[in-house]
């Protein structure tokens, strides 16, 4: 059998996902410490988990509506209101899905003919590339600069926009430099998609974890708000990474789209997931509050001790990343992190696995404990001190 010729060639052409094989390496390590995987540290708050055994135990364990419960809906519709001030109906205006990355899969495939071109300001997380692809898509890398705090510039915007543009990704804030966009940087881009048909996909699955300012979306903007899908989930906000629950929020029209097409992939989301989720909406506004203080201590910390090191780093406004510069140790991304990993066993990710303009950083999570993060940093600061050391020899 020549299987590639049997395989869709369209797939086959999307290259796997540059973070993985740090952590094939990393499992064979003993006393690593991994910054890399983009996970809370955090258990599940109790109550939320109770709420999930408690629907077992009940035997609520069928399937339920296609675009979920609508008792989920109307909780996640008042969540939103609450929270960002976003308005939305329980009843045609949102979905739940297994993710925020089905949420993000669905927008794409419903927005997407072949040739079609989504822009994906970049560095960003790994799946909009791949997935824009495999949905027929070309996307369009928008490189994002340290230098405008990894902002859009409807300068830059409307440079990458041709009558091919179908969308806009906005994932923000960013997974990996911890880049925000204030409403006055979404206001901005008005002038640029007026008149257009172009929509914005918003990934805020990072939107309760920001620092010292609100996070705003473009849906709060009322020119964007009918061009806006919202992607969002509880899988950050609630360190309910393993639940694997998402929603998506936007005009009933795609809504409708999107939710045809999980209807038929998936049927629903998990049963236990969206009763948890409920008591998250509910009673978790607390948990969120705690959590996202011990990031921004956490934050502060890595940052202040990356710059003293000696590394480049902007200070991210959102979402548990930073993204320090490391081009003055004269070694690639991928260099830097196989080095470091190996001689340190510490695991950070290589900028170049989030596309163009990734190259020359790293991206470090700050969702472990303080403990691990002093620790990386003494060893951060050794494997430094040591690459300078060889460094100076070669160049006698």
């Amino acid at each position: 059998m020549n299987y590639d010729d049997i395989l869709c060639q369209r797939i086959q052409g999307v290259k796997p996902s540059g973070i993985r094989k740090f952590f094939d390496i990393l499992e064979e390590m003993k006393d690593a410490i991994s910054l890399g995987i983009g996970e809370p540290d955090f258990q599940t708050p109790w109550h939320i988990r109770d709420a999930g055994i408690y629907s077992l135990e009940k035997g609520y364990t069928k399937y339920t509506a296609n675009a979920g419960m609508a008792e989920l809906r109307r909780e996640i519709a008042a969540y939103l209101e609450r929270r960002f001030d976003l308005h939305y109906r329980f009843s045609d205006q949102l979905l739940v899905t297994v993710g925020g990355s089905e949420g993000i899969d669905l927008a794409i495939r419903c927005l997407t003919d072949p040739g079609d071109e989504i822009v994906v300001p970049v560095p960003s997380f790994v799946c909009y590339g791949p997935l824009i692809e495999m949905a027929g898509g070309k996307p369009v890398y928008l490189e994002l600069k340290a230098d405008n705090e990894f902002r859009i510039s409807p300068e830059q915007l409307k440079s990458v926009i041709t009558d091919r543009t179908k969308a806009v990704v906005l994932p923000f804030p960013s997974n990996p430099t911890g880049g925000i966009m204030e409403r006055a940087d979404l206001e901005a881009l008005v002038p640029v998609l007026k008149d257009t048909n172009i929509m914005l996909l918003s990934d805020e699955i990072y939107a309760e974890l920001t620092y010292g300012q609100h996070h705003v979306s473009p849906a709060n903007i009322p020119e964007l708000h009918d061009r806006t899908i919202v992607i969002n989930g509880f899988s950050k906000a609630y360190s309910m990474t393993g639940w694997r629950l998402g929603y998506a929020a936007g005009p009933k029209e795609i809504i409708a789209q999107m939710t045809k097409l999980h209807q038929f992939g998936i049927m629903s989301a998990p049963t236990m997931s969206q009763y948890a989720a409920i008591e998250a909406m509910r009673n978790g506004d607390e948990d969120i509050e705690k959590m996202r203080d011990e990031y921004d201590g956490r934050r502060r910390y890595l940052v202040e001790g990356l710059r003293r090191i000696g590394l480049e780093c902007f200070e991210p406004k959102g979402a548990f990343y930073v993204f320090p510069c490391i081009r003055s140790t004269g070694l690639s991304s991928d260099e830097f992190c196989e080095r470091f990993l190996l001689e340190e066993k510490v695991a950070v990710i290589s900028g170049a696995a989030f596309g163009p303009g990734g190259e020359g950083f790293v991206r470090c999570c700050y969702a472990a404990s303080m403990k691990d993060l002093a620790e990386a940093l003494t060893r951060m600061d050794n494997f430094l001190t040591n690459l300078r050391k060889k460094q100076g020899k070669a160049g006698d």
